[in-house]
């Protein structure tokens, strides 16, 4: 008598379970926008817009650090807070050169971290760590830990507005377009890539690892200069504490997009959906007069859901 033959072993199938998950999340997060007063204006979609973008071109800088397996930068705030103070005390010599000087010294400030990271293997968190305070300090020493004013007013063309939006929506949109072609189109994107994925492979494969990380680094580093300026020219003054929650808020974007701490993947168009979904979060909280404490606490759950369903698909499409 021939044996029973065993029925097949049920097969998980973990991104069903995150799909359901993410479709529950996006129910919510609908009900939550219609139910909020102010919400579904076009005041409100522009507020969101503006916010997002000063976030999501600091954040897209970011995008190159995580993805060449640099994992973040927790001296964002502090350097934007420095560039910014530099930006508004160089406005006599016209927005233009103000704003060369800005990115010149932003890119050297985050391109230095870089170099270190890149040659001398440095662990990324507790240089940067070590580099936000000795940007405050020597922001704050060389200022007084005075408030900076402009010296003329050439500031003001950042706050424009054409069509209604603000200038720095549109500059977002084209710097999330030129840094995803930048890592799609590129030899140094594609580098960026497998050197994320996998670094030790990479340098044996000939890659110039320490290059590529220093060069990823000052690209950041010339965002965070363009953020500090429109921040800046936002806030019609600065100090050591104008990049606020700026260091978090772009971590937040940036993995709430999808891009892995660990590097090798991830998008700039999804580092900008990201940035506006952190927007619009924050915007519904405050329209619903919750803390900023509330805010940064439900800004970690979106991002740890996020995380978690990514290395949920992760996982299942290598099993």
């Amino acid at each position: 008598m021939s044996a029973r033959p065993r029925s097949a072993a049920p097969i998980r199938r973990p991104g069903l379970v995150v799909d359901g998950v993410l479709l529950l999340a996006v129910l919510a997060a609908i009900v939550l926008a219609l139910t909020t007063d102010r919400f579904l204006t076009v005041a409100n979609a522009k507020a969101i817009l503006t916010s997002a973008s000063l976030v999501g071109i600091a954040a897209l800088g970011l995008t190159l650090i995580t993805i060449g397996g640099s994992a973040v930068s927790l001296a964002i705030s502090p350097s934007v807070a420095a560039v910014g103070m530099i930006f508004l005390s160089a406005q006599s010599l016209g927005l233009i050169a103000a704003l060369v000087l800005a990115v010149l010294c932003g890119t050297l400030i985050t391109g230095l971290q870089g170099a270190v990271v890149g040659y001398a293997a440095a662990n990324p968190v507790v240089l940067t760590i070590a580099a936000s305070f000795a940007i405050t300090g020597i922001a704050t020493g060389v200022s007084g830990g005075s408030t900076v004013s402009p010296t003329a007013g050439g500031y003001d063309r950042l706050n424009a507005t054409p069509g209604g939006v603000a200038l720095s929506v549109y500059v977002l949109i084209g710097l999330a377009l030129i840094v995803e072609w930048t890592l799609r189109r590129t030899g140094f994107g594609r580098s960026l890539y497998l050197i994320g994925e996998n670094r030790r492979a990479a340098r044996a494969a000939g890659l110039p690892v320490g290059r590529m990380t220093a060069v990823a680094w000052l690209g950041a580093g010339a965002l965070f200069a363009v953020t500090a300026a429109f921040t800046a020219a936002f806030n019609t003054s600065a100090n050591v504490n104008l990049g606020g929650t700026l260091t978090f808020d772009a971590i937040a974007a940036v993995l709430a997009g999808g891009t892995p701490i660990s590097g090798g993947r991830g998008s700039a168009l999804r580092t900008l959906a990201g940035a506006v979904l952190i927007a619009a979060a924050s915007d519904i909280l405050l329209l619903r007069g919750y803390s900023t404490g509330v805010q940064i606490m439900v800004k970690g759950v979106i991002v740890l859901v996020v995380v978690v369903t990514v290395h949920l698909r992760t996982r299942g499409s290598r099993a």
